[in-house]
């Protein structure tokens, strides 16, 4: 098997770092960027795997803690994760057999989105690039998010990764405040021909939300779903409709908001 340390970033995250590293037993190290947890999720960690390494940083922004994080890497290669991203088993089991050439820079893969546990049919939860050469790739910033820059090939794996954040609903709602503070000055930045086409129709403000929520609930067909098809439609729907509201305070100037004010 390749060297791999699997890389994951922390700020109490007790509701989910146990399962992540449950997952994760086949590792022979583990890399944790802790942004100063007060619930518990080191102790957490340190119980849940015997070859948990942690860090603890203080948080400025993802860009930097993830690229933080990489130059603390002992591997050639990093498994980026987030605190509530499971490798499924079939996963684990493609990386181990993995025997990549030299010109191949990383891998990605695609999810299945959980809601307490319950797997959906279908998100708009990108895929994304998981495994990488420590050495030829580095994180930058894209509005609220941060995307990784691959110096190289990366070839899809087809495994996927569980995403099941069981957070309570008011830290995610705290979290989608923020991340709706910083996007919403990012696409107000941005010019219009930079933009892609849910971007644009973010910038109508009014349209965004109902057209997402229409979208995934019929078009995606999550209504089948059952309740943890509800709950995600409202969800990704009330952190459009957050989106729309931080649009029309930044576009007015009504409440200047100061996202150093909020934590990671």
């Amino acid at each position: 098997m390749i060297s791999i340390t699997p890389l994951i970033l922390t700020f109490n995250e007790k509701e989910n770092i146990a399962r992540t590293l449950a997952a994760l037993d086949w590792a022979e190290q583990i890399l944790i960027i802790d942004s100063g947890s007060t619930d518990g999720t080191r102790e957490i960690a340190r119980q849940s795997h015997p070859r948990v390494h942690i860090v603890e940083r203080a948080f400025d922004d993802h860009t930097t803690q993830w690229n933080f994080g990489i130059e603390h890497v002992p591997t050639e290669w990093v498994l980026s994760l987030d605190a509530d991203y499971e490798p499924s088993s079939e996963l684990t089991a493609e990386i181990r057999k993995l025997q990549p050439p030299a010109e191949i820079a990383g891998y990605s893969a695609s999810f299945e989105f959980r809601i307490f546990g319950h797997p959906l049919r279908t998100s708009v939860y990108p895929r994304r690039t998981i495994l990488f050469r420590r050495d030829r790739a580095r994180y930058r910033s894209d509005g609220h998010t941060q995307l990784l820059e691959v110096n190289g090939p990366v070839l899809p794996l087809t495994g996927r990764i569980y995403h099941d954040d069981r957070k309570p609903l008011s830290r995610w709602l705290q979290s989608q405040d923020r991340y709706a503070i910083i996007e919403a000055r990012h696409l107000l930045a941005t010019s219009g021909n930079q933009l892609g086409f849910q971007d644009r129709v973010r910038r109508k403000i009014f349209l965004a939300p109902p057209l997402l929520f229409l979208y995934l609930l019929f078009v995606r067909g999550l209504i089948l779903d059952g309740w943890p098809g509800w709950f995600y439609v409202f969800q990704r729907t009330l952190a459009e409709i957050l989106l729309s509201i931080r649009l029309l305070i930044e576009e007015k100037g009504v409440e200047p908001a100061n996202i150093a004010d909020f934590t990671s």
